[in-house]
């Protein structure tokens, strides 16, 4: 059962990735296909969301947010800040996988200085 656990996890992780990337694809796109795609787009997200609501899991997007050491995210950059600086989630890399009460993948994150 671990096994299926595991590949499920690994399946929302990269269709997340495959929607992120789609969707900077659709910002080279014109206005009338950009239209039909961000639907096609959105319906994909949400047979995703669906399928790992049906198994207890749902991605975690913390882009934008305050960053606080204790968040389920793992900062690749935090090296370049001072300890005071006030931080925040500028991109996140991988989501973070969360189960019914659980953390069950932390995300990784790129931080910047809030302005």
């Amino acid at each position: 059962m671990e096994e299926h656990k595991d590949a499920i996890i690994n399946m929302a992780i990269e269709s997340w990735r495959f929607a992120r990337l789609f969707e900077r694809l659709l910002t080279k796109l014109d206005a009338g296909e950009h239209k039909r795609y961000t639907s096609q787009l959105q319906w994909f997200k949400k047979k995703v969301e669906e399928s790992l609501e049906q198994v207890g899991l749902r991605i975690v997007n913390v882009e934008g947010h305050p960053f606080d050491p204790g968040m389920a995210a793992k900062p690749l950059n935090i090296g370049d800040f001072d300890p005071d600086d006030s931080l925040i989630v500028n991109q996140m890399l991988e989501p973070i996988i969360m189960g019914k009460e659980v953390l069950v993948k932390r995300g990784t994150v790129l931080l910047r200085r809030m302005e």
